[in-house]
């Protein structure tokens, strides 16, 4: 999280796309304009060579990088949220404007700002120009610019960087957050104290979250299709049965109310929420599988996600139930906690608000 006065020293560079269109002005221009593209998740040398070489070639330069939404690299990424890795390239000095990039590729800002130059690295050249770059080429092109390619003498990675060691917990992200809210610790401490002791009721979607982690072993030549190894599979409680187990963990007494199927997986649900302390009264649906969102995992990347699942809504029967069970647990407080797979709607919602104890 970066104080105010440090973002004060910075913000004037990071703009929209509309904003530094409008500051640069239209080609053709006095001075030129060169721009890169890229997620810079973790500045590293690589980084700095590149935009110094960029910056050789042209006198403003701009920085580009990809929202968070759009990063599908690895696991744990992006490891910097956009707003600091924005601030982050805007504290460097050779880079005039950082503009973070909404849409899933740059084409769309390359045709706003139309910088005279487009910058890419060289290891883009390797084995013939990328799909993709090639789509960037012909957008500079387009009105007159020119995609050129800085040395490739240094070569970093910020995803080798990132999983040489994995973090436990993305700390940025969670500062970022607080920040936003307008929130700091001391208020998060004080709100995880408040609980000690208190009766909380959660009604809410049970997910079983799985990561299956395979090995690439190759692909099929005549159809697109790639062969991989298992080699281990974890399942995770999640959804609203992950609020429940956080809140017993912070020292409330928890109940927790959940649909779930008649399978395997219900019954690791039930036992990992009752080895975590929290009380479970499940209402069992006979006509739906339990929620789980499979991971398939290979060589770092999540290759593919398999969701077994059932989003209609809840039965009759089951929202009568469900409002019983709220109507009668005692709570001091009580949680809906939705993942959009049935349970709420404009249907259920109202009944289940009117079985809350007075």
């Amino acid at each position: 999280m970066m104080d105010e006065a440090s973002k004060k020293i910075v913000s004037h560079k990071v703009k929209s796309a509309a904003e530094i269109a409008a500051a640069i002005g239209a080609p053709p221009r006095q001075k030129k304009v060169i721009m890169c593209h890229g997620t810079f998740d973790i500045v590293h040398p690589g980084h700095v060579r590149h935009l110094l070489y960029a910056k050789s070639k042209g006198d403003i330069l701009i920085a580009s990088l990809t929202a968070d939404a759009h990063i599908v690299k690895a696991n744990f990424r992006p490891f910097v949220p956009q707003e600091l890795r924005a601030f982050n390239l805007a504290a460097l000095e050779m880079v005039d404007y950082v503009v973070i990039d909404s849409n899933p590729t740059p084409l769309k800002n390359i045709s706003v700002i139309k910088p005279d130059y487009f910058a890419k690295g060289y290891e883009y050249t390797k084995g013939g120009l990328h799909p993709r770059t090639a789509e960037e080429k012909q957008a500079v092109e387009a009105y007159g610019g020119e995609i050129i390619f800085t040395p490739g003498d240094i070569v970093y990675s910020s995803s080798n960087i990132i999983e040489l060691e994995p973090p436990a917990i993305a700390t940025e992200k969670l500062m970022a957050l607080l920040e936003a809210e307008g929130l700091t610790f001391d208020d998060l401490r004080s709100a995880v104290d408040k609980l000690k002791g208190l009766r909380v009721h959660v009604v809410g979607d049970t997910i079983v979250d799985s990561y299956t982690h395979t090995t690439l072993i190759g692909g099929m030549t005549k159809t697109p299709t790639m062969s991989v190894r298992f080699e281990n599979k974890h399942d995770f409680v999640g959804g609203a049965g992950i609020v429940a187990k956080h809140l017993k963990a912070a020292g409330a007494e928890v109940v927790f109310s959940t649909v779930l199927g008649n399978d395997n997986l219900a019954d690791f649900a039930l036992k990992d929420l009752e080895a975590a302390g929290v009380e479970c009264i499940p209402i069992v649906d006979q006509t739906r599988p339990t929620t789980n969102k499979n991971a398939i995992i290979a060589g770092g990347y999540n290759l593919l996600k398999v969701d077994t699942l059932d989003n209609r809504s809840i039965s009759e029967r089951i929202l009568k139930a469900l409002c019983s069970q709220v109507a009668d647990t005692p709570a001091d407080i009580v949680v809906f906690s939705d993942f959009r797979h049935g349970m709420f709607n404009r249907e259920t919602i109202p009944p289940l608000i009117k079985a809350l104890p007075a």
